[in-house]
């Protein structure tokens, strides 16, 4: 019995201080304000590392921030030089544009000019062949008597429709006496394939009254006709009739 129980505590012995006895882990103790602050140290330290390590391989990569920060500052200096540019060339353009106007609107006033001053050329060159046409007279060495000038034939625009004008000169002079007168007019009209004459106003015609005139030493004759529709008129010859007699006659064909 004595051999058992001193076997018993030998086994006891064994499993607490022997090979299969439990394992005891001695640590020292550390305050838990510098465990936090070696903790905040040590990820001070790392975020300071990988901040370098950061700016390191932007610097590497061409990346980095000052140098960016220049190429941005300089590409905004050179879009405000384009910008003020781009305003100097919009007032230079500006500015051309405005000439461009002036000389169109002066080239306009000038084409009109131009025109005007031929229109008065032209009035100017019937007002000298009118006075031309007085000239000769019996003063001067010339017969005396009625003369058509500057005889003009016109359609109206209507078919058939036609107006004519004339000057009438009586060339007598200072002693022309008051010539009392009228006007026939003798139409060439080619009509359903052959020519045929026309003489206005006709014999009968009641209107014959407005082809009169009165002239001492020139008057202007105007009025209008019209021929049968579908006539072509072909030649057109005014004449000066008195007493039954043609004193003065003038032509204009077509």
């Amino acid at each position: 019995m004595a051999i058992s129980g001193a076997a018993a505590k030998l086994k006891r012995l064994r499993q607490r201080f022997g090979i299969s006895a439990p394992r005891v882990a001695v640590r020292t103790h550390v305050p838990w304000y510098w465990r936090a602050s070696a903790t905040v140290v040590i990820l001070s330290v790392s975020l300071a590392l990988a901040a370098w390590i950061y700016d390191a391989g932007r610097r590497f990569a061409g990346f980095d921030s000052n140098e960016s920060a220049r190429e941005i500052q300089l590409l905004r200096n050179y879009v405000m030089e384009l910008d003020a540019e781009l305003t100097k060339l919009r007032g230079v353009a500006g500015s051309g544009e405005s000439r461009l106007q002036i000389e169109q609107a002066a080239l306009r006033q000038l084409s009109s000019q131009v025109k005007s001053l031929e229109l008065e050329n032209a009035a100017l060159k019937q007002d000298l062949a009118f006075f031309e046409g007085l000239m000769p007279s019996v003063d001067l060495g010339g017969e005396p008597g009625l003369r058509i000038s500057d005889l003009r034939v016109d359609s109206v625009g209507k078919p058939g429709e036609f107006r004519y004008r004339m000057l009438v000169i009586n060339s007598g002079g200072r002693l022309a006496k008051e010539v009392r007168g009228s006007l026939v007019l003798v139409l060439e009209v080619r009509q359903g394939g052959k020519d045929v004459m026309i003489t206005i106003p006709s014999e009968n015609d009641p209107s014959s009254q407005r082809f009169r005139f009165e002239i001492k030493h020139f008057f202007r004759l105007e009025g209008s006709f019209s021929v049968p529709e579908g006539g072509i008129v072909k030649r057109v010859e005014a004449r000066l009739m008195q007493d039954g007699a043609v004193r003065a006659r003038q032509s204009i064909a077509f």
